[in-house]
């Protein structure tokens, strides 16, 4: 048998052209909060949305022609509470598309017992090892564990032992893992929206930097848009690519000065 041949790393996806000028005329923004908006930091609940992110939704908001919804994997309570007044005014879609918000109507299921009991065992493992934390959420509950990269085989077994047992869903993310009601995704979420005005009838640019934000991409492709992917290159069924969230801002400042 021949010896291993070290080829070195395998070569990384190409990065993706910067989204045109002119992207959203006409068209339905999607955008994903976390990662896309704000920065990724330490402790997901001491994110806050500043006045300018605020100012620039309401200016995306009050465009002519499409809608524009925030979905994210947070609840529609936490986004409320971070975004302020202007969480009243565009779509939301929380909990991975498990829950809506849109011209005042909202739209959720009921919240399963076997969630809470999720929950007490992802806090009791939070518990055993510091660092790690539990993100409550309406339809789900998510470990975070950032300042505690040790725990992240342990964390993710966790998960899926639970997953296996209750049904419910588990989401891998940047640097967590999240126990959530199953039968949505993001792609449900544009799907449903992209047919209630403003949207229906628009094209859908979709932005986000998560593997949760692929589902988005590939339904706002199918229903003839977009998607923008944000971040490292890797595999990916967007289209167009930025690279942080400070990119993200001022593209769609520049978009909407």
């Amino acid at each position: 048998m021949n010896p291993a041949v070290d080829r070195g790393p395998l070569p990384q996806p190409p990065r993706l052209p910067e989204p045109p000028a002119g992207l959203l005329e006409g068209a339905s923004l999607f955008i994903d909060f976390d990662g896309t908006l704000v920065d990724l930091i330490d402790r997901p609940d001491e994110v806050i949305a500043d006045e300018r992110l605020r100012a620039l939704l309401m200016r995306l908001h009050d465009r002519p022609e499409g809608g524009i919804a925030v979905v994210s994997g947070r609840s529609i309570a936490q986004l409320d509470a971070m975004l302020g007044p202007v969480a009243q005014l565009i779509a939301l879609s929380g909990s991975h598309g498990t829950e809506h918000r849109w011209n005042g109507i909202s739209a959720h299921p009921v919240r399963p017992e076997t969630l809470d009991a999720a929950e007490t065992e992802l806090h009791a493992f939070a518990e055993a090892h510091p660092g790690v934390m539990v993100e409550s959420k309406s339809f789900g509950a998510a470990l975070h564990y950032r300042l505690a990269p040790a725990a992240e085989v342990a964390a993710r077994s966790l998960a899926r032992r639970i997953g296996a047992e209750t049904g419910l869903a588990v989401q891998p993310g940047h640097m967590m893992i999240e126990l959530r009601v199953p039968g949505s995704d993001k792609g449900v979420a544009v799907r449903g929206l992209m047919g209630r005005p403003p949207m229906a009838g628009t094209r859908p640019v979709f932005i986000g930097d998560d593997l949760t934000d692929e589902p988005g991409f590939i339904a706002a492709t199918e229903l003839g848009g977009c998607g923008v992917l944000v971040g490292a290159p890797r595999e990916s069924a967007a289209r167009y690519g930025l690279a942080d969230s400070a990119a993200v801002r001022a593209w769609l400042a520049g978009e909407h000065a």
